[in-house]
């Protein structure tokens, strides 16, 4: 067999193995919600996983947001200036932002940060048979360990997204100052007048389905890895890949609803 033949080989199987994860993945999304509404409810797991995958991701999603907001301005304000139009400057920004920047990159840097975490952590838990011991002393494992965490990820992703707006935003406005002397007055009083209820309620919204995607991404992953520290390993590792694939494909399509429902301008 020629390497040609070889790598086809090896391209056909990883996209063999891509699609066999994802219809497995939905088999495993059916599953949670077949038990996402079922008692008792674990309050208490869900907010310790809040503060652990969210609250610690804040320091993180600071430093995005305002590099956000600074790129963003430095990059457009001197296209905006040439073509005389720097009184736009902050509608562009602000727009950018909330609609598609904030969401998608705090999502990634969520996954990178949280996605790998769940593997690593549940599949941990399934190599050395945590999972097998809790399902014999008649512990639901899914539920304590998979649901609580989807639920966490589902929440914060939002908040740490509208933080990363206003982060941006606020970047934004530093940048313009610095730059072209735009006063704090001028600069809110134009975010104000452009952002609309059409521009928040998408950005914001898709936010919940990409947390989603972090959750149960990893935790699928991660509860179903290999035995031994290499499936360990392989579990961490592809969750940050597929969480991070599939919040830029399903932002592709959730861009095209936004649009359709709320169309800019």
């Amino acid at each position: 067999m020629t390497g040609t033949e070889l790598a086809r080989e090896s391209s056909f199987e990883q996209l063999r193995k891509f699609f066999d994860i994802i219809g497995f993945l939905f088999v495993f999304t059916h599953r949670f919600m077949m038990n996402v509404l079922k008692p008792p409810y674990e309050f208490r797991e869900i907010a310790k996983h809040m503060y652990e995958l969210g609250v610690k991701t804040f320091p993180i999603v600071s430093v995005t947001g305002l590099i956000i907001g600074v790129v963003l301005t430095l990059q457009s304000q001197p296209f905006m200036v040439k073509f005389g139009a720097e009184a736009f400057l902050p509608y562009m920004v602000t727009l950018s932002v909330i609609r598609e920047l904030g969401p998608v990159l705090t999502a990634l840097i969520f996954a990178g940060r949280v996605s790998s975490g769940i593997g690593a952590e549940l599949g941990s838990m399934r190599v050395t048979e945590q999972i097998d011991a809790m399902e014999v002393s008649a512990i639901e494992p899914f539920r304590f360990l998979v649901v609580t965490r989807v639920i966490a990820c589902t929440i914060m992703v939002p908040i740490l997204t509208v933080y990363v707006d206003f982060l941006a935003i606020g970047g934004g406005f530093v940048t313009s100052h610095i730059l072209s002397g735009t006063t704090f007055d001028l600069y809110i009083s134009q975010v104000i007048d452009v952002v609309k209820f059409g521009d928040i309620i998408p950005g914001v919204g898709k936010t919940f389905v990409f947390g989603f995607i972090v959750g149960i991404t990893g935790s699928f992953l991660g509860y179903n890895a290999d035995k031994g520290t290499e499936g360990v390993g392989k579990a961490s590792t592809t969750s940050v890949v597929y969480s991070s694939l599939l919040i830029l494909v399903f932002d592709m399509i959730l861009v095209q609803i936004s649009l359709w429902i709320w169309p800019v301008g």
